[in-house]
């Protein structure tokens, strides 16, 4: 069967990262983690894969061990914030215990039994399920409150890790201090509303390369992830013109990440999630997002809840996100608006998360 690293070559969208950048390393754990008196020895730095739910799934964990913890939920799904981690938090995590999760079908963690070739019939054996990836992010959240010693934990999710916080944080609200949530999915159906916006766009533009990639696709709904794919690249070059990058620093791989099996991993997974989110008539996958309906079934929180949106967001655009917010019924909430800011990460963001996270009450 031919491998899908060519058939789906132009799918690859990481929908978290401004920067598409990915790459993987070999299985090692670090820790410094007895909690005694000594200021160095007070410091957590894990790395490792835990059993979660029937496989292993790999986990950081960074801090010093007296601070609160902070779960970052990425987004893709497949697009590991690992790997960046110690580029983007080096110094939240002197106030926070910062802890990354590659997910189910995701960087190492699908690494660690990824097939030799990825195939429909390997995608088709095994699905990816909101409802797994949920159970997931409920068992490494009571994995880490007892690992740690901890009563409860901040919950950070991004694009699609934010539609997947919000399912954890309203399934197990008492694992929780606050769901915070950036570019937030509410409901990521694409219709011909949304083809029309980016539509109008390159018309407006005079964009004849990518006008010619609209026309060529045609309006949705669409059966294929290549499709979608093809969509999403168009709006991320507008997106990205309209906004303030990050660094490129950022987005540069730590070390122990920076190897040829690692990025292979990396991008395969991505190619995986992605096309198990979209879902693809052709090889047989069920589409992950059909079944997101915020508005619908979460908008009732027990803890407090805050938004982050960028202005310039295409993707899960602030009218959205807003109208959701203004539905949601929570203890607290507040809703952030960043000017030239689109969907991904860029210095404003990483501002916000900053305040929000300091803002919020602990034990």
């Amino acid at each position: 069967m031919k491998n899908l690293s060519s058939t789906l070559s132009l799918v690859l969208l990481h929908l978290f990262l401004a920067t598409s950048v990915f790459a993987k390393s070999p299985i090692h754990t670090v820790i410094v983690h007895p909690f005694n008196d000594s200021i160095v020895k007070k410091q957590v730095s894990e790395e490792s894969f835990v059993s979660i739910n029937g496989i292993e799934q790999w986990i950081t964990i960074k801090g010093e061990s007296s601070k609160p913890v902070i779960l970052f939920i990425h987004g893709g799904p497949g697009s590991p914030i690992s790997p960046y981690s110690d580029n983007l938090y080096k110094d939240l995590s002197k106030d926070f215990i910062i802890v990354q999760w590659d997910q189910r079908g995701t960087g190492k963690t699908f690494g660690r039994t990824a097939p030799e070739e990825l195939t429909p019939e390997f995608l088709q054996a095994n699905p990816l399920t909101l409802e797994q990836m949920t159970a997931d992010g409920i068992a490494v959240s009571e994995y880490l409150l007892k690992h740690l010693g901890k009563q409860k934990i901040i919950l950070f999710g991004t694009s699609w890790g934010s539609a997947l916080g919000v399912k954890i944080a309203t399934k197990r609200p008492d694992l929780f201090y606050a769901y915070v949530g950036h570019s937030q999915i509410v409901n990521p159906v694409i219709d011909e509303t949304f083809y029309n916006k980016i539509y109008k766009i390159a018309q407006d533009k005079n964009d004849k390369v990518s006008l010619e990639v609209l026309n060529a696709i045609g309006k949705p709904p669409y059966d294929r992830a290549k499709k979608v794919g093809q969509l999403f690249r168009v709006l991320k070059k507008y997106e990205s013109a309209n906004s303030v990058p990050a660094p490129e620093s950022w987005f540069v791989e730590s070390p122990a990440y920076n190897n040829p099996k690692d990025s292979q991993n990396r991008e395969e997974g991505d190619d995986y999630s992605f096309v198990n989110y979209t879902g693809d008539s052709k090889l047989g996958v069920q589409s992950m997002s059909a079944a997101i309906d915020l508005m619908r079934d979460n908008f009732e929180f027990k803890i407090p809840v805050y938004l982050i949106q960028g202005n310039e967001d295409l993707l899960t655009p602030k009218e959205a996100s807003k109208a959701y917010f203004d539905k949601i019924k929570a203890p607290e909430k507040k809703y952030y608006l960043l000017p030239k800011t689109a969907h991904g990460f860029n210095a404003s963001v990483l501002e916000a998360q900053t305040k929000i996270f300091k803002s919020i009450k602990t034990l």
